[in-house]
């Protein structure tokens, strides 16, 4: 076992359980059922009940019970079963609420969640966080301030490092085997986010990116960078963003080292970023300029396989690459593929970091 291995396996990877009224919770007993090689060494920050009747839900008829237990620290999810999930009790979480609907106590269950993992990751007591989907308008009726994962995460390292959020930049990257994007601004309004593409944020943005890959890959990566208007701008035509901002930034970063180019139209950038086993991608990743933006085009290649990834935080932090999907909660009918890849990929990260 390497060095890295045995420091890994010391530290549990803590699991938030999303919105109880989501897939979150039997998503990931679906992934302790049918993954536990990936699972060993996980535990489920939240809440017991809410777990319980998640192993209910995607119980097969003709198995055994799935398991779940009650722990009180989570280095006790390092020696639990195969197969058994491992539940850290908050205090004062909310009484279940029913599948399907956005409530106060949803996003309240969820919020918990994500703040003590996210603590105990800045503690250095869990390898690493993975978290389940959230609802943004449930958040919202809890009385979090924040929009989403991301930039709840950004204030709590910001704060336990004493520091303001905008001295703690961020990024979101989706990814998968076959794209990477990474976004300049993410859960805002499309007028707000052109506005956002400014000289700075998609210099940092371009630093971020580096700084992430390069420990990920094992070297400099190679970052296109989409334009934000139709044909990148079509030399000032459309617009000139990338006259004025965007290529500005790619020029300042090239001079720092940074292997970065374009900007290119959006619409054909990605799929020359696309690696398939009949073609290698261009680039390692894709600098899109806007959340929709990015996040199409690896949606598109399936949710089931993408992972978002949190760059710039001084923990590791992954989550699937969809929502709560109501619509479906409670059906067992979710696919945990891109938890599982999630998992994965924390693994990996925090094994990196060790």
């Amino acid at each position: 076992m390497s060095a890295n291995s045995e420091s890994l396996s010391r530290k549990p990877l803590a699991i938030t359980q999303g919105d109880p009224a989501g897939i979150g919770p039997e998503i990931i007993a679906k992934a302790f059922r049918d993954s536990p090689d990936v699972t060993r060494g996980c535990c489920v920050v939240g809440d017991v009940a809410t777990m319980r009747r998640a192993a209910q839900c995607v119980s097969v008829a003709g198995d055994l019970p799935l398991p779940v237990a009650q722990i009180n620290d989570v280095a006790e999810a390092l020696n639990a079963s195969p197969r058994c999930i491992p539940v850290l009790q908050l205090p004062d979480m909310p009484a279940l609420v029913p599948f399907g609907q956005i409530t106060r106590e949803g996003g309240l269950s969820a919020a918990r969640s994500v703040i003590w993992a996210a603590r105990a990751a800045l503690r250095g007591e869990v390898a690493a966080m993975v978290t389940a989907p959230l609802h943004k308008e449930a958040l919202a009726l809890a009385g979090v301030s924040f929009p989403g994962h991301t930039e709840l995460l950004q204030a709590e390292a910001a704060q336990s490092r004493g520091m303001q959020i905008v001295d703690m930049p961020v990024r979101m990257m989706l990814a998968n085997d076959e794209l990477r994007t990474v976004l300049v601004s993410i859960h805002m309004s499309l007028r707000d986010a052109i506005e956002a593409v400014t000289f700075e944020n998609v210099l940092q943005t371009l630093r971020i990116t580096h700084g992430a890959l390069v420990r990920t890959l094992g070297r400099a990566p190679r970052i296109a960078v989409a334009g934000l208007n139709p044909h990148a701008g079509e030399g000032g035509l459309f617009g000139v963003e990338e006259l004025e901002i965007i290529s500005p930034a790619i020029t300042a970063a090239r001079a720092e080292g940074i292997a970065a180019a374009g900007p290119f139209a959006p619409d054909t950038v990605f799929m020359r970023a696309r690696n398939t086993t009949e073609k290698p991608g261009e680039f390692d990743a894709v600098v899109a300029m806007y959340h929709d933006q990015g996040l199409i085009p690896v949606k598109y290649l399936g949710v089931e396989s993408g992972v978002n990834v949190t760059l710039g935080l001084p923990l590791v932090r992954t989550s699937p690459d969809h929502g709560t999907a109501f619509d479906i909660a409670g059906s067992a009918s979710a696919d945990a593929s891109s938890l599982v890849a999630s998992i994965r990929m924390a693994k990996q990260l925090a094994a990196w970091n060790d």
